[in-house]
């Protein structure tokens, strides 16, 4: 009997690929198929199959899908407006007669919800739970790599701007959210849905001392509203639609609870420990001194 075939969406972009290195690592003997929207990009990829998949090309996607047992539906990087793409990339799955579909979504993201973009995400999850075919959803825990966008450039200023109220954060490193996908596809669907983070939920204030601790820099966690964060961050030049969608609604996220999670994810779909946070800022120091 031969063993399932695996696609993976997205395998150009920085999770996809994880997730193809991931299941290279475990030799696994059946087909890997690699989909990407531009397969110049995975150019030289050994040991997978490329194809293309664009879950814009409805036709083009059911054609790609063919003979593929268990399909990964990466979520795009097109928010706000990614939904339609999710569904259709659901409709060509059933169309082409996939037989397990996993997907990687966020954590917590039922409705009401904090963050704008969540709906998104459950829409996809309600959309493959209705088709029928056998699923497991991967929520992914917030990535510590996108602390590395703003980290350096507090440490640098020596002050850190925050309306969490001292909420917490279980981050996640993107290759143990990548190691987890990788996982569930080898284990196969089991009508559950998982969600990845670290060993550790943390407050700003919490990682701002590790921070500090890896790098010996001075960093001041300071406490403000919603108001004084957005109006700082505009007038420092962030762009209002990363404030209202990101900066703020992570805080507020936070500041409920809804990030707090600290799950057995990582260890059950793929073995060890994940990443903690004070390993990650230490493997990162240079990228976080990198603005001072």
């Amino acid at each position: 009997m031969s063993l399932p075939t695996l696609f993976v969406s997205g395998a150009g972009g920085k999770l996809g690929r994880l997730v193809i290195e991931a299941l290279k690592s475990r030799d696994y003997a059946g087909k890997i198929v690699a989909g990407t929207r531009d397969p110049a990009k995975l150019a030289g990829l050994s040991g997978v199959e490329v194809r293309h998949a664009d879950f814009t090309d409805k036709p083009g996607l059911v054609a790609s899908l063919r003979g593929v047992d268990r399909f990964l539906i990466i979520s795009t990087d097109q928010i706000g407006d990614r939904l339609p793409a999710h569904l259709t990339a659901v409709q060509a799955a059933k169309e082409a007669g996939v037989k397990e579909i996993f997907y990687t979504s966020m954590p917590n993201p039922e409705a009401p919800s904090e963050i704008p973009f969540a709906h998104e995400h459950l829409g996809t999850e309600d959309a493959i739970k209705a088709t029928g075919i056998p699923y497991t959803i991967v929520r992914m825990g917030w990535y510590m790599e996108n602390l590395l966008g703003t980290l350096p450039n507090n440490l640098a200023s020596g002050q850190w701007f925050t309306s969490a109220s001292g909420g917490k954060t279980n981050h996640a490193a993107r290759l143990d959210c990548a190691h987890a996908a990788a996982g569930a596809l080898l284990r196969g669907a089991e009508n559950k849905t998982y969600t990845v983070t670290g060993p550790e939920a943390l407050s700003n204030a919490e990682i701002g001392a590790l921070a500090s601790e890896v790098t010996g820099k001075p960093l001041s966690v300071v406490e403000v509203s919603d108001e004084q964060l957005a109006g700082g961050a505009k007038a420092a030049g962030v762009p209002d639609f990363v404030v209202d969608n990101f900066l703020l609604p992570f805080e507020r996220f936070a500041r409920a609870g809804k990030a707090a999670l600290l799950t057995d994810t990582v260890e059950a779909l793929w073995g060890g420990k994940p990443v903690s946070m004070k390993e990650f800022l230490s493997a990162n120091k240079a990228a976080l001194t990198r603005a001072a």
